[in-house]
């Protein structure tokens, strides 16, 4: 049986916040808000609890999950090298809604999908999430919808999606940006926007010190 915790309230937050660590460290789901949009959890190194993930959504492993951390040098210990480029749009944009595709650590223990070596990062800015990613550690986190259904903006919604595959539900209110972040490919030698979200490509464009047509040559529809 699911449990909504309401985050508004400092007793039960710190209720919710410990069930849901616990639920987290047992191989559960959890929906967590998210400046963004809520999202489903589970711990990014257990790979059962991963391919539950992905089977609570009706998603398949060419669509694999991406990250979520609670501070900016996590990225240390989860990427093979961390590029200039990667450090500038940190500083610019974490916490917040710029999600970054980069070649993850080799030595990696996890399975998160198809990721090709590769894995998505994002240090999302709303205290809930800062505060469950602090305590637990890197989490894979979707969007708390089923897939090719509209993604949930508030706990409600996301409970009408997912009903019991998550053991704790935590209300944050309604989504800040209720959008999708932006993603920035690091991959390859010129980075690239994957899809236009949360931050504006023209603020990525300036950081880089790179034009908004450069950074769009990749672009997916």
């Amino acid at each position: 049986m699911s449990i909504v915790y309401d985050c508004g309230q400092s007793d039960t937050r710190d209720a919710g916040i410990r069930a849901a660590g616990n639920a987290l460290k047992a191989g559960r789901l959890v929906v967590m808000p998210t400046d963004t949009l809520y999202g489903l959890a589970a711990d990014a190194f257990d790979s059962d609890a991963v391919a539950s993930l992905l089977r609570a959504k009706g998603r398949g492993r060419d669509m694999p999950v991406p990250v979520l951390v609670g501070s900016w040098n996590t990225i240390d210990g989860l990427v093979f090298t961390v590029r200039p480029e990667a450090r500038e749009l940190v500083r610019a944009f974490w916490p917040g809604g710029l999600s970054l595709v980069v070649q993850q650590a080799p030595s990696l223990a996890w399975d998160l999908g198809d990721t090709r070596g590769t894995v998505m990062l994002r240090m999302p800015l709303h205290p809930v999430a800062l505060e469950l990613l602090r305590e637990v550690g890197p989490l894979a986190v979707s969007s708390a919808n089923i897939s090719g259904h509209a993604p949930a903006t508030t706990v409600e919604q996301a409970r009408s999606q997912l009903g019991g595959s998550a053991a704790v539900y935590l209300d944050g209110g309604p989504a800040e940006h209720a959008v999708a972040s932006t993603i920035v490919d690091l991959t390859s030698e010129v980075p690239r926007v994957l899809r236009e979200g949360a931050v504006p490509t023209a603020e990525v464009a300036e950081v880089l010190g790179v034009t908004v047509e450069t950074l769009l040559g990749g672009a997916q529809g």
